[in-house]
């Protein structure tokens, strides 16, 4: 089946820790190359951030990178670009109705490149699927006057969950807030994440430690919400431990990242700064071995729409402690695969990261646990099989494509 993925702001291509980079990049990237062992003939759309960028951009995977030129080519923050979706819409309307190829259906992901597809997909006649990966409500509540989505989010993430022709949710609390915003669960599948079992398993070279006590790792975009303070006001309360922080820009931009200034200070002032190391964005085949140098995986974001880092940490056979949020209250079974805590609360987590520590029987059996959980629900053939169902069954919807006056 021939399969459009639109990605608007989140590139495969990209590099992963840059502003607006991460787990979509991660996720699109990983499904397109999946599917295409699954057969399909898989294409991904998103924005031309350069003037440099080819208009197609062949992979080692088997899928292609098209870059759509809507708006300027540069790059541009994510909340800005809903003035240009329009464009995009249109560019992939015309390309697929002029060009020798056209999808059997269109996979958008995240609410921006809903509205684009769906534009393209009513002209052309193409059904349409939608992931949101975050939801402007859940934003809204936990970023408050911090949050810089576009004033209209939430009016067209609940107009597009009745106009695609399947959404697809990552995890139960998903459904629940589409739900509360008045999209019919009817129109709902329910298919999580994969993880890429080749890349993240337990065996395998670990980064290097020092001779210091135990190693908490946790991983990240540098931004408030992924919970990194809270990690930092726990470690007093965790005699010897170290933490890890991976992610943000390279190591040697670091001191010009105001979040990463900000979380040295605070490990200063919390007593901890000779035991909080950041370590900043590293390439993503390096990323198993920090996992597998860990004796525990702390994902402290304060919501979560699914989590891929927890995933990742647990093929690698690592314990982990998660916040009860989004997508790790699924993936992370409390008591069973890991430990689950309040967010924003610096005191439950370093509650349970010391009792973690001080067990090693439990951190084996946590990890053996997440292990079989990870292989028998998390992989990406399982998902993209799940989805190939959901495209052949949104397939027979193709409709005539719409005039435009």
């Amino acid at each position: 089946m021939r399969v459009a993925m639109i990605s608007e702001h989140a590139s495969p291509l990209a590099v992963l820790g840059e502003e607006d980079a991460g787990g979509q990049n991660t996720h699109v990237a990983e499904l397109a190359a999946a599917l295409v062992d699954e057969g399909h003939d898989v294409r991904v759309y998103t924005r031309r951030d350069s003037a440099t960028l080819p208009e197609a951009v062949p992979t080692p995977y088997g899928y292609q990178v098209w870059h759509v030129p809507a708006g300027p080519p540069r790059r541009v923050p994510k909340d800005e670009l809903l003035p240009y979706l329009g464009e995009f819409g249109s560019w992939l309307a015309d390309t697929w109705r002029r060009g020798d190829w056209t999808p059997e259906v269109a996979h958008a992901h995240f609410w921006m490149s809903g509205l684009a597809t769906v534009h393209a997909g009513r002209r052309i006649g193409v059904p349409t699927v939608l992931t949101y990966h975050a939801l402007g409500t859940v934003k809204r509540r936990h970023q408050g006057t911090m949050d810089t989505s576009p004033p209209g989010r939430i009016g067209y993430e609940r107009a597009l969950g009745r106009a695609a022709d399947r959404i697809i949710v990552q995890c139960a609390d998903e459904v629940r807030e589409l739900v509360r915003i008045g999209v019919p669960r009817s129109r709902m599948t329910l298919v999580p994440s994969g993880v890429n079992q080749q890349v993240f398993r337990p065996d395998g070279p670990a980064a290097p430690r020092g001779p210091s006590g135990p190693r908490i790792l946790t991983v990240g975009r540098m931004v408030e919400r992924k919970g990194f303070l809270d990690v930092v006001r726990a470690l007093p309360a965790v005699p010897h431990a170290e933490c890890v922080v991976v992610g943000g820009p390279p190591a040697d931009l670091l001191a010009a990242d105001t979040f990463a200034r900000r979380l040295s200070a605070a490990a200063e002032s919390c007593g901890v700064g000779d035991r909080v190391k950041l370590v900043g964005g590293v390439p993503r085949e390096e990323m198993a071995a920090w996992y597998r140098s860990a004796d525990v995986l702390v994902a402290a974001p304060w919501y979560e729409p699914f989590g891929l880092t927890p995933l990742e940490g647990m093929a690698c056979g690592v314990p982990v402690i998660g916040t009860n949020v989004g997508g790790i209250a699924d993936t992370v079974v409390d008591g069973l695969t890991g430990d689950l805590v309040p967010p924003r609360d610096p005191r439950a987590l370093s509650t349970a990261i010391r009792r973690l520590l001080a067990d090693k029987v439990r951190r084996f059996a946590y990890a053996t646990a997440a292990l079989d959980r990870i292989r028998c629900l998390y992989s990406w053939k399982r998902c993209a099989e799940q989805l190939g169902g959901v495209y052949a069954a949104v397939a027979t919807l193709t409709r005539p494509a719409q005039a435009v006056v």
